[in-house]
C-alpha cells in the first residue's frame, strides 16, 4: 500500500471542485451500476438454478437452505471489515480486489464438485461481495454534493434490480440449454471483464474524504467536523447510536430480508407454492425486480423534489421509504388468504416490488448523517447488521418448507409481511438526520 492509498486527515479550508468532473462522475456512475449488475448476477444466480441444483446434488430443501444461507456467512463481517477500510484505502482497489474476487471464488463451482464445494464457493463469494454495496455507494456519492446525492444513489440501487432483470431470462437460458455450471462459469467470466474496465476508467471524486489522492471535500460539510479542530474523527459508537442510523439500519433490515427471500426461494416459491410453470415463473420474478426499479427512480425523484422545496429529510426520506415498506407489508400479509390468480401475483409483485426503495433511501439518509471520514464505516458496519437477513431468511424458509411442504411458503410470506411491518414503523418513528447531526455536532 503506498502513501497515496491512505485518506490522511481532511485539510482546513474552503475546497474547490475540479473542473470537467461531471462527465467523469457519470461514467463512474455507470460503471458501478454495471459492478451491481454481476453482483446481484452472481447473488441470483443460485434461485434460478434451484431445482437444477437440488436434482443435481440431490439435495432436500434444508440443504440447498443452508448452501444459500452459507453466502451470507462471512458477507456482514466483510461488510464491516472493509467499511472501515474503506475509510483508510482508496475504494477504487477496494472495488477492484472485490471484482477479481468474486470470479476467482466461482470457479471452482463452475468446475465441478458437490454439496461441501457449492457451500465453500459461496462462503468465498459472499465474503467478496459482502462491502461492495457501501463502497460502491461510498465511491459513486463522492462525485456529488448532498443536494444531487438522491439520483446517483438511487441508480446504484438501480444496478441490484437491473442485474436480476438481465440475469433472470439470460441465465434462466443458459440453466436450461448448457446447464447451471456453465451460468456460474457466465457471470464468473463478466466479473473478469468488468474489472478490465474498472482500472482504467474507475476511481473517486472530489467530494470524498480523500485529500491524499488530490481529491476535495464538499464544502457543505465541513462544519461536520468538531468545532475548532478539522482533523477531528467522530467515535463510530456517536453515529451508531443515533436514532436516526438504528431506524435506517431496521427499516434497511425488511427490505434485505425481502431481497433473500426473492434471490433464493421467489422462483421455487412460484412453481412449487403456486403453480407457476418455469417461463412463466421467470416472468414474475422480473415484474418484482421491475417494479423494484420504478420505485427506486421514483423515490429519488420524489425525495429530491420534497428536500428541494425545504421538507426535512425526516419525511423525505424516512416518510417516503416507511410508507413503502408499510404498503408492502399489507400485501405480503394479505397475500396467503388473498384469492389465486391475478389478485394473488398483483400483490406479490407489490409485496416484494415495493420494500427496495429503502437501500437508497438507508445509504443516503446514513450519507448525510455521517461526517465524510467515518461513511464507509457507518454505511459497511450497517450494511453488515442488515445482511444478517440473508443469513437467517433462506434457511428458515428452507425449514418451513421441509417441515409443511408447499404451506411452509405461506407462513414465510406472513413472516416477511410482519418484518416489513417492523421497519416500516422503525422508518417512520427514528429517522431524523436534521436531529441527530445537531446532537453529533454539540
Amino acid at each position: 500500500m503506498t502513501d497515496t492509498d491512505v485518506a490522511p486527515a481532511v485539510p482546513v479550508g474552503p475546497p474547490q471542485a475540479p473542473h470537467g468532473t461531471r462527465r467523469r462522475a457519470w461514467i463512474v456512475t455507470v460503471l458501478l451500476v454495471v459492478f451491481m449488475m454481476v453482483n446481484f448476477a452472481d447473488k441470483s444466480v443460485l434461485g434460478l438454478a434451484a431445482e437444477e441444483i437440488r436434482q443435481d446434488l440431490g439435495l432436500s430443501a434444508s440443504a440447498f437452505g443452508l448452501a444459500s444461507s452459507a453466502f451470507f456467512l462471512l458477507f456482514s463481517i466483510s461488510g464491516a471489515a472493509v467499511g472501515l477500510l474503506a475509510d483508510r484505502i482508496r475504494p477504487k482497489w477496494l472495488i477492484l480486489a472485490m471484482a477479481v474476487l468474486w470470479s476467482v471464488s466461482q470457479a471452482p463451482m463452475a468446475v465441478g464438485g458437490g454439496l461441501a464445494v457449492l457451500i465453500t464457493s459461496r462462503v468465498l463469494l459472499g465474503a467478496a461481495e459482502g462491502p461492495a454495496f457501501p463502497v460502491a455507494q461510498q465511491a459513486t456519492l463522492s462525485w456529488f454534493p448532498n443536494h444531487r446525492r438522491n439520483l446517483p444513489g438511487a441508480l446504484i440501487v438501480l444496478g441490484i434490480t437491473l442485474g436480476v432483470l438481465v440475469a433472470a431470462p439470460v441465465l434462466t437460458w443458459v440453466i436450461q440449454n448448457h446447464g447451471w455450471r456453465s451460468a456460474v462459469a457466465a457471470v464468473a467470466l463478466t466479473g473478469v471483464v468488468w474489472a478490465l474496465l474498472w482500472v482504467p476508467f474507475g476511481g473517486e471524486g472530489p467530494y470524498a474524504a480523500a485529500p491524499g489522492n488530490g481529491l476535495v471535500r464538499d464544502e457543505e460539510e465541513a462544519a461536520e467536523t468538531e468545532p475548532g479542530s478539522a482533523r477531528y474523527k467522530m467515535p463510530y459508537r456517536r453515529i451508531l447510536a443515533t436514532r436516526t442510523w438504528i431506524g435506517a439500519t431496521a427499516a434497511y433490515f425488511g427490505t434485505y430480508w425481502v431481497i433473500a427471500f426473492a434471490l433464493v426461494w421467489l422462483p421455487s416459491y412460484l412453481q412449487d407454492a403456486l403453480g407457476y410453470t418455469s417461463a412463466g415463473s421467470t416472468q414474475v420474478v422480473m415484474l418484482v425486480w421491475g417494479l423494484g426499479g420504478v420505485v427506486v427512480l421514483g423515490q429519488a425523484g420524489l425525495t429530491g423534489w420534497l428536500l428541494r422545496r425545504g421538507t426535512a429529510s425526516r419525511w423525505a426520506r424516512g416518510g417516503v421509504g416507511g410508507v413503502l415498506l408499510l404498503i408492502g407489508a399489507a400485501a405480503c400479509l394479505t397475500l396467503p388468504v388473498a384469492p389465486a390468480g391475478v389478485v394473488t401475483a398483483v400483490l406479490l409483485v407489490a409485496g416484494f416490488g415495493l420494500a427496495g426503495a429503502m437501500s437508497s433511501v438507508a445509504v443516503t439518509t446514513v450519507t448525510e448523517l455521517a461526517p465524510a471520514n467515518r461513511r464507509g464505516g457507518a454505511l459497511g458496519i450497517m450494511n453488515a447488521v442488515v445482511t444478517t437477513a440473508g443469513l437467517i431468511a433462506p434457511t428458515l424458509i428452507g425449514r418451513l418448507v421441509d417441515t409443511h411442504g408447499a404451506q411452509g411458503y405461506q407462513y414465510a410470506v406472513l413472516i416477511t409481511g410482519a418484518v416489513l411491518l417492523l421497519s416500516g414503523a422503525a422508518a417512520l418513528t427514528l429517522i431524523d438526520p436534521d436531529r441527530d447531526a445537531r446532537r453529533l455536532s454539540v
